[in-house]
């Protein structure tokens, strides 16, 4: 009986591909050769938001670097193996992968039974040597710019349950984490448009933002919300609010919709900034968010705020995990304060993380235009601010799956708890 073969899947390079979103890939190679193909794909135009970077070691070198760190968007592997040997190596690769990776396989065995079944196992794509580094290219980007790709990014929603709680401070640290710790790329969106302090808390400036994106729809794309980005470190980047009062801020529910669709399809994780009010977009913001943080303070108000939202947030998703609720400003001297045991047990959640009232450090840093991990005397804090950031993209409990298949690597979301 003989072994059907399969064709490599280069396509003549005068087709079109589309540019690849700001995703992270990391390969791991065998040979010098194939990583001198990914390391010129990684310097190719459509490749330039990508972050590449290229390893030897192949299936083994993979394995031991993501027992302990959380995987990128994608994972190149090459291997020189074949049949069972090559299928057990991705299988361990799967239990210590995140949910939502991508895999792509770089061999030497023309078998479309080996092809069949690495894409029953999940394996996105499967490269034949010999291979160009436009192929590389081409399988990267067809990840994401096929017709049934799925969008590359996750938005988060973190809201304060009463005025002045410190909801702002909260998603800019989580968003630094996000982008420093977790090394994805990351934007905080500021959707306070009138009083705004994300600017401030990055010592950035920016000439353009959100608002000149809600005010002119019709020109919102991927390439439009990126011209209006600020830079803030290499991972993370800002849609700044105008915090101007020259104009009034009423908008449709709807208003940011396309806003939200665009950076859904080039930036990986994206963190909203949501004020404190109730209006048809923002509760649409918040609603329609892939994970959602609530910021309260341990008060009677913030107590009845945050039940109020949960119950809210629980029916209008229902087949969504519930919304999480951090404490904090914990522990300000003389003043009276609700137990975060009894928080807990009258909202029938317990908090994910409680944050300390520290007002000199918290000052310190808003007045220097940092963030809480960048302050030296911070750990303790910032170790907070990482564990709200693994949770809220799915990376808090990504190490204990282990089914043993690559399905978890196509971005199927993981249930967790409140």
């Amino acid at each position: 009986m003989m072994t059907s073969a399969i064709q490599p899947s280069s396509v003549p390079a005068s087709d079109h591909i589309a540019p690849a979103p700001r995703v992270a890939v990391q390969a791991f190679c065998e040979t010098v050769e194939i990583a001198g193909t990914v390391q010129a794909a990684g310097e190719d135009r459509r490749l330039a938001k990508a972050h590449v970077k290229v390893q030897m070691g192949g299936i083994t070198a993979a394995l031991e670097a993501y027992r302990s760190a959380p995987t990128p968007n994608v994972i190149l592997i090459e291997s020189e193996s074949r049949g069972d040997d090559l299928l057990r190596g991705l299988d361990s690769l799967a239990e210590v992968c995140d949910s939502g990776t991508r895999v792509i396989v770089i061999g030497r065995h023309n078998d479309v039974v080996l092809y069949r079944e690495l894409l029953r196992r999940g394996v996105s794509d499967y490269l034949i040597l010999p291979a160009g580094a436009l192929d590389v290219v081409r399988s990267i980007c067809g990840l994401f710019s096929a017709p049934d790709a799925k969008p590359v990014g996750r938005v988060i929603a973190v809201l304060g349950a009463k005025g002045g709680v410190g909801a702002s401070t909260v998603a800019h640290n989580i968003a630094w984490s996000i982008a420093r710790d977790l090394q994805l790329d990351t934007v905080v969106g500021d959707l306070d448009l009138a009083f705004g302090t994300a600017g401030l808390d990055f010592n950035q400036d920016p000439p353009q933002g959100v608002a000149d994106a809600v005010f002119s729809p019709e020109r919102i794309d991927s390439a439009f919300i990126d011209r209006l980005l600020s830079k803030c470190t290499d991972h993370l980047s800002l849609l700044a609010a105008p915090a101007t009062l020259d104009r009034l801020y009423d908008f449709a529910a709807e208003a940011f919709d396309p806003v939200y669709d665009a950076l859904r399809a080039s930036i990986p994780c994206t963190v909203l900034d949501v004020p404190h009010q109730w209006t048809g977009w923002t509760r649409r913001s918040v609603v329609a968010a892939d994970d959602i943080l609530i910021v309260a303070g341990p008060d009677l108000a913030n107590l009845r705020n945050t039940k109020n939202l949960l119950d809210l947030l629980r029916a209008a998703r229902p087949h969504d995990h519930p919304p999480s609720y951090c404490l904090n400003q914990v522990g300000v001297p003389k003043r009276p304060e609700i137990k975060a045991a009894d928080f807990a047990k009258a909202l029938d959640a317990e908090p994910v993380v409680t944050i300390p009232f520290e007002p000199h450090m918290f000052g310190t840093a808003a007045n220097n235009g940092q963030m809480i991990a960048e302050l030296s005397s911070s750990q303790r804090l910032a170790e907070s601010f990482r564990q709200l950031a693994q949770l809220l993209t799915g990376r808090a409990q990504a190490k204990k799956a282990s089914s043993g298949l690559l399905s978890p690597l196509l971005g199927k979301l993981m249930k967790r708890s409140a």
